[in-house]
């Protein structure tokens, strides 16, 4: 299904719970991070910004395979590589806390803080990363409720 040039899918995969979409079914947005791309490249992909909006959507496993081929492209020991890495972390820590596995998601979230920038008010790939910050917090707030 699209909508305005984003490609949604029917549901969100959750392991265990949802059926998996069929191999192959983001490559064409994946296939938009190359290496050799720039950061400021990387960031207008169609890989970086599916990522972005499947995170805001509750698309946490389907931000994950669009954001990993961007993570790859970026250099290596890069603050880019690093928030990349940090949001797909936080994504995944989205999944496991809708897994019912706060444990999980906690620990994720120490992974994918210590990847931030300690100062909030950085913008990074043109994402703030006060707003990761933001969902980590909530994130924790919510899985040690559920301990």
């Amino acid at each position: 299904m699209t909508q305005a040039g984003w490609f949604i899918p029917a549901q969100a995969y959750v392991p265990g719970r949802t059926a998996r979409p069929p191999d192959g079914l983001f490559d064409s947005i994946s296939a938009s991070a190359q290496p050799g791309m720039t950061p400021a490249d990387l960031a207008q992909s169609d890989a970086f910004r599916h990522g972005l909006f499947y995170i805001e959507r509750g698309f946490y496993w389907e931000a994950h395979e669009v954001l990993e081929p961007v993570w790859m492209a970026l250099p290596e020991d890069s603050v880019e590589r690093r928030f990349v890495q940090a949001l797909i972390q936080t994504a995944n820590g989205l999944l496991k806390l809708r897994m019912d596995r706060p444990k999980a998601a906690l620990r994720l979230c120490a992974i994918a803080r210590g990847l931030l920038p300690e100062a909030r008010n950085v913008q990074i790939m043109t994402f703030g990363a006060e707003r990761v910050h933001a969902m980590i917090d909530s994130i924790e707030e919510a899985a040690i409720c559920e301990i």
